[in-house]
Order: C-alpha cells, then structure tokens, then sequence
C-alpha cells in the first residue's frame, strides 16, 4: 500500500506570562529596591551629620552663653541668672576643661539622670550610631556633649543637654529624609525601568514573541522577526535568530520534499517491482540465446534490474532516514570501479575510467553500498562532462594510505562545480549543479560513506576539474 504523509502536528499555543509576572515588571521592582536600599543605606550618616550640628549649636550657645559669667562681680552670677543662661542655651550644664582639670561653669541644681556621651573631638568609625541611640534610647534622657572650645580658653568645653527636642527634631528631619528617598526612589525608578525597558525589555519582548510565533506557525508572516540593525547583544539576537529560522524553514521544506518523495516512491514502488520482476524473467529467457553478444549482455543486464530494484527501496529508505547499516567485508578496488564505471556509463565514445594505482589493493566496504558510491561519483563526473562539451573527458582514480584510512581519489577534468553548487553540496535537493537534477546523488554518497566510518569530501574545483576523496577505515 502507499504510505500517506504524516498529518502536521497542531500548532502550539502560545503562552504569554501576565504583566505582574513579566520581565518588565521584575525589572520595575528590581529598580525601586535598590534605589530605595540606597537611599536606606545614607540615612544614618545623614541623620549623624544633622545631630552633630545641632549638639554643636547647642554648644556654641552655652559657650556665649558662659561668657556672662566672664562679666560677673568675682565671676560669680546668681542662680536665677545662670537657669535663664541655661534655659536660652537649652542645656542643663557647662563645664569647661583646662589643664585636664575640669571646671562647673553653668548648672541645675541637680541631675535627675545619668547622661550618654557624645564626644565630638574626635572622627570615631561607629559615630553614625549615635542618632539611633537618641531616636530608640529611654525617654526624658540627658546626652553629654564634649567639644573643642571656640569662644572659650582651654581643653574642651562640655554640655548636658536633655535629648528630648533632639529626640523631635531627629525625628522630623527621618520624615523628611524618607519622604526625599520614596521620591527620589520613584522617580530614579521610573526613569531607569523606562530607559532599559526601551533599550532592552522591548527588542527581547520581539525577539521572544517571534520566537513563540514561529514555534506555533513557522510560516506565519508575523513569526519572521524584522532586524532593528543594532550591533549591540540584542542586534546580535536578533540575527542570529534571523538565521536559524531561515535554516529551520530549508530543513522543513526539504523534509516535506523528502516526505513527498516517499509518498511517491510507495505509491509506484509497487508496480515498478512488477515491471522489474517481468524484465527479469526477459532477461533469464535471453540468457538461454545462443547469440554469443546476448550471452554476453544478459549479466549486467540482470545486474543492472536487481540493483535498479534495490535502488527504488534504498529511495524510499532514505527518505525515511532509514539507510540499513554497512556489512564489511574486503572487496577488490578494482574491479569495483570497472563494474561502477560501466554502470556509470564510461567507455569507449565518451569519458573513460583512468585507474592511477598499480597492483590490486582491497578496502573494507559493503560492496552494494560501495557500488552506489562510486556510481553517483563517476555519473556526475560523466553528466558535468557531457554538459560541458561533446562528453569526453577522464574520470582519474587514485588510491592511497592516510592515518588507517584508505583514500580514493575521483579527479575528473570537467568545468568545475557552480558556485550555488558548492554551497550545499551535500544538502538533498539543494546542491544539484544541473538543471532538473535533485541534488540526491552526492548526499547518499557522503552519508553511505559515513556509515562506515568514513567520510566523502570536496577537494578542490575549478576550470581544470573537480576532485572528491572518499575515506573508508581500513
């Protein structure tokens, strides 16, 4: 029965994730989190940098503020005077270091609290710390503040202060900073997920939409991705992608052609075996004549119907990608290039089979498969020949040893290959280098030869003739 083309598979959804799941998204949220880490890792700093000038003004104050006493009778002003000192300065006390001997310049009548220290002579690594000691301390504390003297002769100068109107104004200075981070979060945000949005979200959403298109209906108009001609990444992509849905549309056309030929091969494959079975059994009665030329004819023409049968079902197996595996054995060089060559249609009258070894050397081969080989080699030396001229010519085999391989030589001197030729030389139905041929000849010869372990390859071609070599392991 013929066999029927397998019925293309349904095309495939196409999935697309939602907005919040997307790149684009991810990339927004990426942004604000590190602009928003970044705006949270200089707030301490900031907020160090704000108490330490309020503690210094603070201090600046009480020292103007202790120079009254300089004016007082004996240096010594009444109690009512220094609390409105203290209260203008908004500390408790001043004390003023001379000679490491500390002097009680201003103060209360007494501390209800043991102050914390904030020294401010000094740059110490962890004083970003100190603001958090104020913002998340015990309510109503005092805080200590020493500093070099400006208005003041001596050492340092030292206050007591209570930290609650510090306490308050850290506060709404933090408000302050985190209101001036959420906005400069949003917009820098806003600004760079627009920016790589534009320069890199969207080129990779067409890439990936292409992409999806194609893999749902390669012949789809839409799948085909138009180049941006950028020469960044994406361009780079982009062309890339370009190219491999160019190639996979050559591989789908040419599995189709190969489809299409299995189907037609089925479908005479059954009848052409009847007219060989008939002509077979024509050449068994002509075998019987007594016509010593007929006797002498009937052999290749047997060979010739058995091989010609093979050859339809080697068609059709290789249209299923399906060439049976090589049974070696030592076959006469030899005498299987006369029996290629004549069946190959060199002779006498046209181009003639040049053998350039001496003595008789053997290669391991499946002699049916090495058969096919040489025959495609030598009939599209013979066809190049024949299309260039009047068909004279020589088709020059040579043979030698290389690295365990045995290396067989088909030099001919005919007008070269085509440049479209060479290309996909050995591509089915895209490397014929004549018009009407189906470019299947040197395809199944190259891959026989691999089945064996060997390899078919293009020397060189030119004006003076084109060489192929065919390695077989030894």
């Amino acid at each position: 029965m013929a066999e029927t083309a397998p019925s293309p598979e349904p095309a495939a959804r196409v999935v697309r994730f939602a907005w919040p799941g997307g790149l684009s998204a991810r990339l927004l949220w990426l942004t604000v989190l590190i602009v928003v880490v970044a705006n949270l890792l200089i707030l301490p700093p900031n907020l160090a940098a704000f108490e330490e000038q309020r503690l210094l003004d603070r201090l600046r104050a009480a020292e103007v503020a202790t120079l009254v006493t300089q004016t007082a009778p004996n240096g010594v002003v009444t109690a009512q005077i220094s609390q409105k000192l203290l209260a203008s300065a908004e500390v408790v006390q001043v004390s003023l270091g001379v000679n490491n001997e500390r002097h009680l310049i201003l103060q209360m009548p007494r501390l209800r609290t043991t102050p914390y220290l904030v020294d401010l002579r000094s740059n110490n690594p962890l004083s970003w710390m100190t603001p958090f000691e104020t913002l998340f301390g015990e309510g109503g504390r005092m805080v200590r503040v020493v500093a070099k003297p400006r208005f003041l002769p001596g050492d340092f100068v030292e206050i007591v202060a209570p930290n609650a109107p510090l306490r308050a104004e850290l506060l709404t200075q933090l408000a302050r900073l985190l209101g001036i981070a959420l906005f400069t979060s949003v917009l820098a945000g806003a600004v760079v997920y627009l920016s790589l949005n534009f320069l890199l979200v969207r080129p990779m959403q067409r890439v990936t939409r292409a992409m999806e298109e194609f893999r749902a209906d390669p012949n789809s108009p839409a799948a085909r991705l138009k180049l941006s001609g950028r020469r960044d990444e994406i361009g780079r992509a982009e062309r890339e992608l370009d190219r491999m849905q160019s190639d996979l549309l050559a591989a789908l056309a040419s599995r189709a052609r190969l489809a299409a030929l299995g189907v037609a091969v089925a479908k005479i494959n059954h009848d052409l075996r009847n007219m060989l079975t008939s002509a077979q059994l024509a050449s068994e009665r002509l075998s019987a004549s007594a016509d010593p030329h007929v006797a002498k004819a009937v052999p290749r023409l047997e060979r010739a119907l058995g091989r010609a049968a093979r050859l339809t079902s080697d068609v059709l197996a290789f249209g299923r990608s399906e060439e049976p595996p090589p049974q070696k054995r030592p076959v006469a060089l030899r005498a299987a290039l006369e029996a290629a060559a004549e069946d190959a249609g060199l002779g006498p009258g046209g181009a003639a089979l040049v053998v350039a070894f001496k003595g008789a050397p053997m290669v391991e081969a499946d002699a049916e498969q090495l058969h096919r080989i040489l025959v495609n080699l030598m009939a599209n030396a013979r066809q190049a020949m024949t299309a260039s001229g009047d068909g004279k010519g020589q088709v020059s085999v040579a043979h030698s040893l290389e690295d365990g391989f045995d290396v067989i030589s088909f030099a001919d001197n005919g007008p070269g290959l085509p440049e479209r030729a060479r290309e996909h030389l050995f591509e089915p139905f895209a490397g014929a280098a004549r018009e009407g041929g189906t470019g299947l000849g040197l395809a199944i010869a190259r891959e026989l030869a691999q089945g064996h372990g060997g390899d078919l390859s293009l020397v060189e071609t030119g004006e003076a003739g084109t060489t192929f070599a065919l390695r077989l392991p030894r």
